[in-house]
């Protein structure tokens, strides 16, 4: 496996632009945990100079978020050497913790919506009922691994499982919506930008319905034709960046299929990390070139949200006097290469007061499930993006994926900073000033 992207580790010249970008490096200074470092490290055991499992260590406190490909004058391909890597060590032995949250997320709960609707109707009820003040008096989650019991003081209150239901399809023509029916018909190609399937996530439909809700009333209000891609499953992103490809061609299949299905001009979605995994789905199809026609396919009509709301007719927006700063979500801005939309819908709202977060290309120190499993760290990144808030007097920060959201959320708690500051997806934003509200 690592023969393969041995030629792309040479094009590294170790020229050191990569370290400014690169958090873990920030946060413990040491070689070994730059890109520059994996990639030597990852050099020598593709030429049997070190074992496998001597890489081990760095690659997994690698947050995967590619700022370095930015930063690079090279042009490596870090996001390819890096998964190659994850490939050939993804078999050795790793800590029990580890491998145990792993395989519960990635194998047994991410790729089934069911099992994930009814997490989500778990919490809801946890959240409903005493059991969460007793949980939080008790204090029972602070003696659990991954510091379960801060994560828990930050999750957002869930919808009633009557609420949490997408439509199949919305349209703005005359106001009117069309209702999830028994037995779905395709509609007729509608006059107007073009029709939509909307990607919803696996943690964005748990934990951000309204998100959702709100992303299909806003993409039908600038006039686009909106419908739920039915059968998706997970983007498969986790899997893949941690070596487990079969499972990620799986779950592309899915997707794939159910987009093929609809028949739509855009694929959409509001999580910057599924967005930036699913334009490079072709790779996990090489050796196949049907499947990865389709693939590319697939692919060529992925776009962030951000992306097509920019480029449509939008709404005329309220005034919202506040001040404003936005985080990038690393896999739409180094991967995707989206940077200009989100700030221009952000700044395009009368009133707001834009103020960039210093060192924006630096990771939030999200990344999937990064923060639960290397939480120390983690918090020590995002310090990096808080620490800054309080002289910034910003009264929102906007996000574009739901592990940013949470991991600024976090951070501005750790802060003391959450009586003053919200976090908020662009979409929020957006449908505050557009005056768009749904039920929650």
């Amino acid at each position: 496996m690592l023969q393969a992207v041995r030629e792309k580790t040479a094009a590294c010249v170790q020229c050191g632009y990569c370290l400014p970008s690169c958090p873990t490096y920030r946060v413990t200074g040491q070689e070994t945990h730059s890109p520059r470092g994996r990639i030597h490290l990852v050099k020598m055991a593709a030429e049997g100079r070190l074992p496998t499992a001597a890489i081990a260590d760095p690659l997994d406190l690698c947050l995967a978020c590619r700022a370095c490909e930015t930063a690079c004058p090279s042009g490596v391909e870090y996001g390819q050497i890096h998964a190659a890597a994850r490939r050939a060590i993804a078999a050795a032995p790793e800590p029990p913790l580890a491998r145990g949250v792993r395989r519960l997320i990635f194998r047994s709960i991410l790729p089934y919506p069911r099992r994930l609707s009814l997490i989500a109707n778990g919490l809801w009820a946890y959240q409903k009922s005493g059991i969460r003040r007793l949980v939080r008096r008790w204090k029972l989650l602070d003696k659990l691994p991954g510091q379960l019991g801060q994560w828990e003081q930050i999750l957002p209150d869930l919808p009633a499982p009557h609420r949490r239901r997408l439509p199949d399809h919305v349209s703005d023509k005359g106001g009117r919506k069309t209702p999830r029916p028994s037995a779905p018909a395709e509609p007729a190609m509608p006059d107007g930008p073009g029709k939509v399937g909307l990607f919803h996530g696996c943690i964005m439909e748990v934990l951000y319905h309204r998100v959702n809700r709100l992303s299909m009333e806003l993409l039908a209000r600038c006039g686009y034709e909106v419908h739920l891609l039915a059968g998706q499953t997970c983007c498969g992103a986790l899997h893949a960046h941690n070596g487990d490809d079969d499972l990620a061609v799986r779950l592309a299949k899915r997707n794939i299929e159910a987009a093929e299905r609809a028949g739509v001009d855009w694929i959409v979605g509001n999580a910057g990390g599924c967005g930036a995994h699913m334009p490079e789905s072709p790779a996990l199809f090489a050796g196949d070139p049907a499947w990865q026609a389709r693939a590319q396919a697939f692919a060529d009509k992925v776009r962030d949200i951000s992306q097509l709301l920019w480029e449509a007719k939008r709404p005329q927006a309220k005034t919202l006097p506040v001040a404003v700063t936005y985080q990038p979500s690393c896999h739409l801005a180094h991967v995707q290469k989206v940077t200009d939309a989100p700030r221009k819908l952000i700044q395009s709202i009368p009133g707001i007061r834009y103020r960039e977060i210093p060192h924006p290309e630096l990771c939030c120190g999200s990344a999937g499930v990064y923060n639960l499993l290397h939480f120390d760290t983690a918090m020590q990144i995002v310090a990096l993006k808080t620490a800054n808030l309080r002289d910034m007097q910003v009264s929102y920060v906007v996000t574009s994926n739901p592990g940013c959201q949470l991991q600024m959320q976090m951070g501005i708690r750790r802060e003391g900073l959450s009586s003053s500051i919200r976090v908020v997806h662009l979409v929020e934003l957006l449908a505050e000033a557009w005056g768009i509200d749904v039920p929650s």
